[in-house]
């Protein structure tokens, strides 16, 4: 069990200019980041033991992490190719 908090920068090393870009123009990524970021935070809450959840919740928050981060990959991607 990690207790590393994966924020994106973490996550996209290299892609530090694209993600402050996207953050800057585009409502989506925006909203996409922001419900990642909160995710983000309540898993690490509960892997360092600050906050209570079971294991269904802790793996449900895990998965809807991955979604947000598979969608964020996928506007990086774009973004690049623009």
């Amino acid at each position: 069990m990690s207790h590393v908090l994966h924020d994106l920068h973490t996550e996209f090393p290299n892609d530090g200019d694209i993600l402050h870009q996207l953050k800057l123009s585009d409502g989506h990524f925006r909203t996409v980041s922001d419900r990642y970021h909160d995710i983000n935070k309540e898993i690490h809450r509960i892997e360092a033991e600050v906050e209570a959840a079971s294991d269904e919740r802790s793996e449900e928050l895990k998965k809807q992490r991955l979604k947000h981060l598979d969608e964020v990959a996928t506007m990086i991607a774009k973004a690049k190719a623009a």
